[in-house]
């Protein structure tokens, strides 16, 4: 070996940036053994030692124990294989450690107590079998005896939230909040009186057609934006359009008697809860998220009872 290729200790430490004391216990363990020493006993190593002591830290860095790192640089095993070892094993990391953020992140902003905190980390920890039973109980309570009528089975898979197998922290806090929504039973009540109104409004010869809160949603959003008060005259040309286009298209007449089916069906619908799930379906199953229909079902709500007759006392 010539003089050029010889390394002391300290020569390795000002090539590599690692300390002495590292590179001296990496020798002393035979992961970058010396190729020689000099008169005075000092260990000295060849040009490899730079190469093998950058790959050393390399792995260090990544997370490999020495034992493994020992292992590849003496090509007991391959490099590619440890590396897809560990990028596994790093990733299940990762997938905790989500869980963990999200649960730490929904309980921050809830202020929750210890047995909330323990309840999000139960929900958030549930296996693929246990999340799939949970969303199942929920739509099965919904749609318990619709489900094969056809008006139904698109609603039932669009309503079908799947929490990806390796989610992003914003998709487990939309998890956690929609596995809190589904077991309430006025909320899975409420979606049930919806399903069963969704269906009636479909249950019409022709071609599928749009039901009341949709019919809605489309003719209040300018009225919403122009911050038009429900209860004035100036919107009777809403209300009246509205009216007009829900009777014609499900095949109602008598103003009286189309205005109280509307307001029948629009009042299960003023509930949050239905946006906020679908909002929460679109973030689990990387839909876009849709305008909220709240706004537009409750000013209309206001607007029709503003016109309809008092109750007789």
């Amino acid at each position: 070996m010539s003089e050029e290729t010889r390394h002391t200790i300290g020569d390795l430490a000002r090539r590599t940036g690692l300390s002495v004391k590292t590179i001296r216990y990496y020798a002393d363990s035979g992961i970058v053994p010396p190729s020689d020493r000099s008169p005075a006993g000092y260990r000295l190593f060849d040009g490899a030692a730079v190469a093998r002591l950058e790959l050393v830290r390399t792995l260090r860095e990544l997370g490999l124990d020495l034992a493994t790192i020992r292992r590849v640089v003496d090509h007991g095993v391959p490099l590619h294989e440890v590396a897809a070892a560990h990028a596994e094993a790093l990733a299940v990391q990762i997938r905790v450690l989500r869980l963990r953020q999200a649960v730490l992140t929904v309980a921050a902003g809830r202020g929750s107590s210890l047995a909330e905190v323990d309840e999000l980390h139960r929900l958030a920890r549930l296996s693929a079998r246990e999340r799939g039973q949970l969303v199942a109980d929920f739509l099965d309570g919904v749609f318990a005896g619709l489900g094969d009528q056809p008006a139904y089975r698109g609603v039932v898979v669009s309503l079908t939230p799947e929490l990806p197998d390796d989610p992003g922290t914003e998709q487990v806090e939309a998890w956690l909040e929609l596995a809190e929504l589904c077991p309430e039973p006025d909320f899975q009540a409420r979606m049930r009186r919806l399903a069963r109104q969704h269906g009636a409004d479909h249950d019409v010869p022709g071609l599928p057609r749009p039901d009341a809160v949709a019919v809605v949603r489309d003719a209040v959003a300018p009225a919403l934006a122009a911050g038009l008060d429900p209860t004035s005259p100036d919107a009777d040309p809403v209300v009246a359009a509205v009216t007009s286009r829900y009777a014609s298209l499900h095949c109602h007449s008598g103003d009286a008697d189309v205005r109280q089916r509307l307001l029948d069906r629009l009042v299960p619908a003023n509930d949050p809860r239905r946006d906020r799930y679908l909002d929460l379906l679109a973030v689990l199953n990387g839909w876009s998220t849709g305008e909220p229909t709240v706004p537009a079902v409750d000013w209309f709500i206001r607007a029709l009872r503003a016109r309809m007759p008092e109750p007789a006392r």
